[in-house]
Formats: structure tokens, C-alpha cells, sequence
């Protein structure tokens, strides 16, 4: 089994979720989608373990800590 918290980059993302590259970035926006980290100068990617709870429940997703 992978680690869950790996990092995955967006085409695994946009992959996995189906979703377009500009509607991603605008469900981040309005903070209905895990914000990506910074892993380097030039990189980003997302918790994969943030990913799998948001496939999981995409409606009902809100940041880890908010409204719980």
C-alpha cells in the first residue's frame, strides 16, 4: 500500500479527479479544493491523503480543522 501522504503533482491530480486544470485552481480559490505545497523553487504538489478526502466526499470537503 503507498505511503498516503506522498506528494502527487498535478497531472496525477487533475488524473485522479477528473477535473480541468482552470477549475481546479478555481475550486482553490474559493478554498473547495486542498491548496497545493510548495516543494520547491519551481514544483508544487498535494497530499495525496488531502486528495483521497476530497474524492470521497467533494461536495462536503473542507479544510482540515474548518467547521468540524
Amino acid at each position: 500500500m503507498p505511503d498516503p501522504d506522498r506528494i502527487i503533482r498535478l497531472r496525477t491530480v487533475l488524473a485522479r479527479t477528473g477535473l480541468s486544470r482552470s477549475t481546479l485552481y478555481r475550486k482553490i480559490s474559493e478554498g473547495t479544493f486542498p491548496a497545493q505545497l510548495r516543494i520547491s523553487i519551481h514544483g508544487a504538489g498535494w497530499r495525496e491523503s488531502e486528495i483521497d478526502r476530497w474524492i470521497a466526499d467533494p461536495v462536503g470537503w473542507r479544510p482540515e480543522g474548518e467547521g468540524r
